[in-house]
């Protein structure tokens, strides 16, 4: 389980969302056998998608975050619900490129060229779906796109992945600040100077866990805090307003997996149960099977 911390500058002009998503990131990466590039990006959806479903007013509100592109990578798509549920998976979990100029995990080209869609359902008639052009396919560049472009709303999104030698995930973390309605111009500059010289999100996480060794998730949040903004003038510093849970939960089951087997209509149902006796599913978020035999089938059917 991750916590996130929000916070709001004393001047009311921004709020912040911050989290160390380590043990969610490591989950995925274990459920879907990654490679490191796949890990950094599938980690960095999960962790942007979670934070942005912690934004929802409801628990019970969902927002699903698809990057779809031309790249080896295909899709990447996560689900986050308002009580801090997340769940994703990469089409390509061998996704595998050599290393940019600079070192760092190709994520960007990995995608390539392709779209984002951001879709709300806040258990109206129809769900709002908004949906860009990717600008860099590097998730944070394009999510901040997203805000701009789709929702009118200044915001600035940091996520990073680091991978350990052994491939696992060494940390994780994400930051989305969303400028208020009334932000003081000073405030807007201050974050513009603090958000130029920011360094690596991750680097910052990694440095707080080395020095912190036992210290409470809680503790760890509010050091990456003060790293990240102890420079901003005193009138602009963030005061933490709660902490709240995320974690990776997959909500499939049985009754769900029934509900696709009937989709499929009765006369391609009735190929099945004539032909393979048989149906076995997997979950695309969990990987967990669900088998279904010739009965079962046959009472799926008899109910359409």
């Amino acid at each position: 389980m991750s916590k996130v911390l929000t916070a709001l500058d004393k001047s009311g002009s921004f709020r912040v969302y911050l989290t160390v998503s380590t043990d969610m990131t490591e989950t995925a990466r274990q459920i879907h056998n990654t490679t490191p590039l796949a890990t950094a990006a599938l980690g960095r959806v999960l962790t942007g998608a979670g934070l942005m479903g912690l934004m929802l007013k409801n628990e019970s509100d969902k927002l699903t975050v698809q990057f779809k592109g031309d790249g080896p990578a295909r899709e990447i798509l996560a689900t986050a619900y308002g009580d801090g549920s997340v769940k994703g998976y990469i089409s390509n979990p061998n996704l595998d490129m050599p290393l940019k100029a600079d070192g760092h995990l190709d994520v960007g080209g990995a995608l390539g060229i392709g779209q984002l869609t951001v879709i709300k359902d806040l258990g109206l008639k129809e769900p709002y779906v908004g949906r860009i052009s990717l600008v860099s396919g590097e998730i944070a560049d394009d999510l901040t796109a997203y805000y701009y472009i789709s929702e009118q709303q200044n915001s600035s999104v940091a996520l990073g992945v680091k991978i350990a030698r052994d491939c696992s995930v060494l940390c994780s973390g994400g930051m989305i600040i969303q400028m208020l309605p009334d932000a003081k111009e000073a405030s807007v500059d201050a974050l513009e100077a603090m958000l130029g010289e920011l360094e690596p999100l991750t680097s910052i996480i990694e440095r707080v866990l080395l020095r912190s060794a036992g210290m409470s998730e809680e503790g760890v949040l509010q050091e990456v805090l003060q790293e990240i903004f102890g420079g901003m003038p005193e009138e602009f510093a963030p005061e933490i307003l709660e902490f709240r849970h995320m974690q990776w939960q997959c909500d499939c089951s049985e009754e769900r997996l029934e509900r696709a087997l009937a989709a499929i209509g009765k006369k391609d149902l009735r190929e099945i149960i004539d032909e393979d006796g048989q149906a076995e599913l997997t979950c695309q978020f969990c990987e967990k099977k669900y088998l279904f035999d010739k009965e079962h089938l046959e009472r799926i059917y008899h109910q359409l």
